[in-house]
């Protein structure tokens, strides 16, 4: 039995008859929040439901698959709000829950910042540049170097369709006591990428201390200003930063957890789109992976971990193993050829993965699941981010994205 309460203006539901709230008769068609229980660091904070059985495990990975999800029955008007796509479920665990009501989901056009203009920041700036004028009202940039930001904004200022001035976005510069007054906050910043011709074999890896370091001053900034908008962790490694945003926005000066900053679903990291990519790349050139053109998906972290599956519904292990060891390692075949490996994932995992994150369309990104941000298919809706449910995955593909989450455990 479900039980319907008012709060805020808004429709609760649960399967408790004992929450403190005014009972009500839910009208027919209106959004419902589903309240569910979670970890209040560890759980997630609130997604749209798109099957009945993740509001009894809407935590874990389970919710990827609807094959592991437990049945689930529904009265009416669960299932109406649910096949409209206006069921939320909330972690009523985490402090300030509450927030959720009150989020307004807006539909104008964006503005975005991206902190950090170097070669992937100009790159990713430019393809948002050309590409966002139907969803990006501005961008804003920022960088240690003001001579930098002189040059982009200069650069950018004079590109332009002849008699139609207005079609792409202004570039501006924003002094960074303003880099959170946005809708989309992109960091890109990072410190002691190995040049090309070293042996550093996990490049990304590498990197996490000194870009830890950095992201950790930002999030303290995001929460310090009472961001409300999307932060997006492009810099490697990107699942553990995205993470780390997460988990230090919520620290008080003390560093102890309270839970007043970002909540889970408002980072996201940016690092699959490319992995995908590449992995198309290899397909097109191979017929023995060419199912990944039409049936394959990618999962997982930028990097180590990553799993890319040849197919869900003819999968093939040795397939899927040989197209996830040319996409892992497509960066390092960059940087023998003797370029940093930097355009493809400013662009497929940057600026085209952040447009259809603006456009509310399926892209490849790093979501709050089981503990971790873990890379899969999802998109943002009206209800809240959604993930792609999957009929059913295989049981040795699920393996793996399993031990993903493990080892991004391990590291953070």
């Amino acid at each position: 039995m479900f039980y319907y309460y008012k709060k805020d203006g808004k429709i609760l539901a649960s399967d408790r008859g004992d929450l403190p709230y005014l009972k009500v008769e839910p009208n027919p068609g209106a959004p419902i929040f589903y309240l569910v229980e979670g970890d209040p660091v560890l759980g997630r904070g609130s997604f749209r439901v798109s099957h009945p059985g993740q509001l009894k495990i809407p935590h874990g990975l389970e919710v990827l698959d609807a094959s592991r999800l437990p049945e689930v029955h529904l009265d009416a008007t669960l299932s109406t709000a649910l096949e409209a796509g206006r069921l939320t479920a909330v972690n009523i665990g985490r402090p300030g829950w509450e927030n959720v009501l009150s989020k307004e989901h807006g539909s104008g056009k964006k503005r975005v910042n991206i902190l950090a203009i170097g070669d992937v920041g100009s790159t990713l700036l430019t393809g948002l540049k050309l590409l966002g004028g139907d969803v990006i009202d501005s961008i804003g940039i920022c960088d240690l170097s003001d001579q930098i930001t002189a040059r982009w904004e200069f650069e950018m200022g004079q590109i332009s369709l002849p008699w139609e001035y207005d079609a792409f976005p202004e570039v501006h510069v924003v002094r960074p006591e303003t880099l959170f007054d946005c809708d989309m906050f992109v960091f890109v910043a990072s410190r002691g990428i190995p040049p090309v011709g070293s042996q550093v074999k996990d490049v990304r890896m590498y990197q996490l201390e000194n870009n830890a370091k950095i992201v950790k001053q930002y999030a303290r900034m995001a929460r310090e200003q009472g961001f409300h908008g999307l932060w997006c962790a492009v810099s490697d490694p990107v699942d553990p930063l995205a993470k780390t945003a997460y988990l230090e926005s919520n620290r008080d000066e003390n560093g102890a957890w309270d839970g007043r900053g970002l909540r889970p679903e408002q980072v996201q990291g940016f690092g699959l789109g490319v992995m995908n990519a590449r992995a198309a790349y290899f397909a097109k050139r191979d017929g023995r992976f060419a199912s990944f053109l039409s049936e394959g998906r990618s999962f997982g972290p930028h990097g180590t971990g990553l799993t890319i599956a040849n197919s869900i519904e003819h999968y093939d292990e040795e397939l899927s193993r040989e197209l996830t060891h040319l996409t892992v390692t497509a960066n390092l075949k960059m940087r023998e050829i003797g370029f940093k490996p930097y355009v493809a994932p400013a662009l497929s995992s940057g600026a085209l993965s952040l447009l259809l994150t603006l456009r509310g369309k399926w892209h490849c990104g790093s979501v709050f699941l089981d503990g971790v941000y873990m890379g899969v298919k999802n998109r943002y809706t009206p209800a809240g981010i959604e993930t792609e449910l999957l009929p059913r995955i295989p049981d040795p593909l699920f393996c793996h994205i399993r031990d993903a989450a493990e080892h991004l455990k391990e590291i953070l």
